[in-house]
């Protein structure tokens, strides 16, 4: 029996996959493709965007500068000057609707707790060099992968799961269902699936044009609707306002996509041959729990949404590092009482959210006669000061704050790098999975009290570069700060400490 059956081999699976290995747990992958490697993953069809959380979450793993390396993307671009004792001033931010936004109107003083480190920027990449990275990690670390194997069945019981792929039985203690939108773990077992029907059918494609000047580079927001060009050579995307009545239902053949494209670009553009095509729809959908017994959900098995904005591969490598700690605590019995459940206290806000701010987007780019007048008014709004600020606190990924019980303005968020003098960050510390205390208080007063729960907490002391006010943290191991103080309370850090790791050892 594994520890933990994972259904579904994309990033987020894999991901997870790693977070429990490193932990000790045995795991089980069961991916439906064969392969790793599609057409539909790599670019151009497969880009994705990573945003500056997902950046920080794979350097505090030591994985940023191979998915960068894998991505094409320059790692001096994503993190800050090495020397640098104050965060720079972000450099990039997301679109809203299509409607570009410049980031030197971000307000930076209403970003607080930033500090320097290796990754503070997001990047472009694709779901194959992702995944490449991932699978290779977790490999490493002694997750099993069968591939081909597609969930037919899933049965629990009070000691375990029992998995069914085609005809064989797989038995684990715990399952966590990673396989995708339309999730086979999420349909057997039942879970609540609620939210909007969708708007728009969706469609990436790469294509070959007659007269590729007639439609140029960018989003174009339309009286029909709206499409797409980037940089690679025929890469092409559209949204059809048709209450996604289209996807899925025929062939995406040459015909139909010139049809839409026409009607959407108000040219006669011609398309000559149709290489690779795949549709969407904007449908919002989120389960209302994201655990049922022994089966847990993440990423888009969890949540699906509109790839506006580029959230869905970041709120889904959240989950996966939110819950991975917490279910392998669970396993090796070391939790306190309801550790498992607080993954859906914390995540599904988060999850509703990401749902809300692409159906904002949607809104905002349905055609009507008052389209343009709501456009025009929301590009006002987004470019202010406030407005852009806005927008990148919400999609950054670094400023989501969990109700963990305190009103300290840290806690429940995620922790600076801070830099001690001799040259460590936290986010190395962090690279075993496991609590950190950070003590920069002259006499080290938590050092006795965070050997309690040696193997589960990494201590570490000594003067920082800029440490912000603070005179001791604990971050748990998903990076978030669970308790903060301006001097080292040593019994306030032993709650803390109690409650998310359970008892002393």
């Amino acid at each position: 029996m594994h520890d933990v059956i994972i259904a579904g081999g994309g990033p987020v699976g894999l991901f997870l996959a790693g977070e429990l290995a490193r932990s000790g747990c045995s795991v089980l992958i069961l991916e439906r493709d064969r392969e790793l490697a599609s057409p539909l993953k790599a670019l151009p069809l497969g880009m994705r965007g990573l945003n500056a959380g997902s950046a920080e979450t794979l350097y505090r793993r030591g994985l940023l500068e191979a998915v960068t390396d894998a991505s094409g993307a320059d790692a001096k671009e994503v993190g800050a000057d090495p020397e640098a004792t104050e965060a720079p001033a972000p450099r990039d931010v997301a679109h809203f609707a299509g409607m570009g936004l410049d980031a030197a109107g971000i307000n930076t003083s209403a970003l607080p707790f930033r500090l320097p480190g290796p990754a503070m920027e997001g990047f472009m990449t694709s779901l194959q060099a992702v995944a490449t990275v991932l699978a290779e990690h977790a490999v490493s670390l002694g997750v099993e992968i069968v591939r081909g194997a597609e969930v037919t069945a899933v049965t629990q019981d009070e000691e375990g799961v029992t998995v069914t792929a085609g005809d064989q039985p797989y038995r684990g203690r715990w399952l966590v269902g990673c396989d995708g939108g339309r999730s086979r773990v999420r349909e057997r077992v039942g879970f609540d699936f609620v939210g909007t029907d969708p708007l728009f059918t969706g469609y990436v494609a790469k294509v070959t044009f007659a007269d590729p000047e007639q439609l140029p580079l960018g989003f174009h927001v339309t009286p029909a609707g709206m499409y797409l060009r980037t940089p690679f050579e025929g890469h092409l995307g559209m949204n059809d306002f048709d209450g996604g009545t289209f996807d899925r239902s025929r062939p995406l053949t040459r015909e139909h996509l010139q049809a839409v494209l026409r009607r959407i670009s108000g040219t006669d553009v011609t398309l000559t041959g149709v290489e690779l095509a795949s549709s969407f729809t904007d449908r919002a959908m989120q389960v209302t729990g994201y655990k049922k017994g022994r089966v847990l959900l993440a990423g888009d098995a969890a949540h699906i949404h509109s790839p506006l904005g580029g959230q869905g591969l970041n709120l889904g490598i959240g989950d996966a590092v939110n819950l991975g700690w917490k279910l392998a605590a669970t396993v090796h019995g070391t939790a306190p009482e309801g550790l498992v459940d607080t993954y859906t206290d914390e995540r599904h806000p988060v999850g509703a959210a990401i749902l809300d701010w692409s159906r904002a987007q949607v809104a905002t780019m349905k055609p009507g006669p008052n389209a343009p007048a709501l456009r025009k008014l929301v590009l006002d709004l987004m470019s202010t000061s406030d407005g852009v600020t806005h927008v990148y606190r919400q999609t950054s990924g670094l400023f989501h704050r969990y109700d963990l019980g305190s009103d300290h303005p840290l806690v429940g968020r995620s922790a600076p790098d801070f830099r001690f003098t001799e040259g460590t960050r936290l986010g190395e510390l962090l690279r075993r999975g496991q609590a950190v205390a950070l003590d920069f208080s002259p006499d080290r007063a938590l050092r006795a009290v965070a050997g309690h729960w040696e193997g589960r907490m990494r201590y570490a002391a000594g003067p920082v570069r800029n440490d912000l006010g603070f005179a001791a943290l604990l971050v748990r191991p998903d990076g978030i700060v669970a308790w903060a103080g301006d001097h080292a309370d040593a019994e306030a850090f032993e709650q803390a400490a109690t409650r998310w790791l359970g008892h002393r050892s």
